[in-house]
């Protein structure tokens, strides 16, 4: 079985997340930037952060096995800090990076004017740059969150088929079904969506277009509920091939909408089981291993 996991925040987990995702069968992700869970104070935070993504992190999942790819974008809730705002002036300078492979996450937490203002400023910039983009639905009034952020996509001029709307659940998913975008889902311990009512909505809609994820962050998560989720669709007897398309080549078919998808070594093309990433050695990143201590 091979994994691609499209929403996942490594820099908030540790490296033996990556030693157990590898050996469950993940091959790629991509990384989308978010929130931390506390304000930044600067944009400068936001370049040494940035940098991490298209730089540490690649490294760090390279010495499993893994490809990293990421998303890069001021988030919804930062969106309301002034003192955020001049990261909007940075984002050019990371979008035309090789490993990034799609604005986001944007869209809204609270809804407010900021948040209209720099959502639109980023589908701009996902249309200038020929990206796709990672929308967030909000985590309060979901669905009048969800129905915004599609008349905001609407009137972007973004390709809906370059648009993730992410977060969905049983009462969104017919609002973004019928609209051509893609249709994401994050699978959580206790909130947002579990294996079971994942299985229930690709038996209702079917498994086109809809990419499943783990979105393990800082919080309580699960960076392996991707595979707990092919698990459950095959024990509901979806097949072998339903379960790579939604874990598989449906991420890859939306993210390689960058051009800049690169998955070499991940995974072979005939969907047979790679190897499993091997022991980290003596390779460095700026000086630095994910080796600690003697020998």
């Amino acid at each position: 079985m091979r994994i691609f996991d499209p929403h996942i925040h490594m820099t908030s987990r540790t490296t033996d997340d990556y030693e157990r995702m590898a050996a469950a069968g993940v091959r790629a992700l991509v990384e989308p930037a978010f929130w931390l869970g506390q304000p930044r104070t600067s944009a400068a935070s936001f370049l040494d952060y940035f940098d991490s993504l298209v730089g540490w992190e690649p490294f760090r999942a390279s010495q499993f096995g893994i490809r990293h790819h990421a998303t890069v974008a001021l988030n919804p809730k930062e969106a309301n800090d002034p003192r955020c705002r001049e990261v909007l002036e940075l984002l050019p300078r990371y979008l035309d990076k090789d490993g990034v492979v799609a604005v986001g996450e944007v869209g809204y937490d609270s809804m407010t004017p900021e948040e209209d203002e720099v959502f639109a400023a980023q589908l701009a910039l996902a249309v200038e740059h020929e990206l796709p983009a990672l929308v967030h639905t909000p985590h309060r009034d979901k669905a009048r969150g969800t129905e915004r952020s599609l008349a905001v996509i609407a009137e972007s001029g973004l390709d809906p088929g370059r648009v993730v709307i992410d977060h969905l659940n049983e009462v969104t998913v017919p609002l973004v079904r019928e609209t051509g975008c893609w249709l994401g889902f994050s699978i959580y311990p206790e909130t947002k969506m579990s294996p079971p009512r994942m299985v229930e909505l690709l038996r209702t809609y079917g498994t086109e277009r809809m990419l499943v994820n783990s979105a393990a962050d800082w919080g309580r998560s699960d960076p392996l509920l991707t595979r707990a989720t092919a698990e459950a669709m095959l024990a509901a007897g979806f097949d072998d091939d339903d379960v790579d398309r939604v874990l598989w080549r449906n991420p890859v078919e939306f993210y390689g909408r960058s051009g800049r998808l690169d998955l070499t070594g991940a995974a072979p093309a005939d969907g047979g089981t790679a190897e499993a990433g091997t022991a980290p050695g003596s390779a460095t990143f700026e000086g630095n291993s994910i080796l600690r201590g003697g020998a």
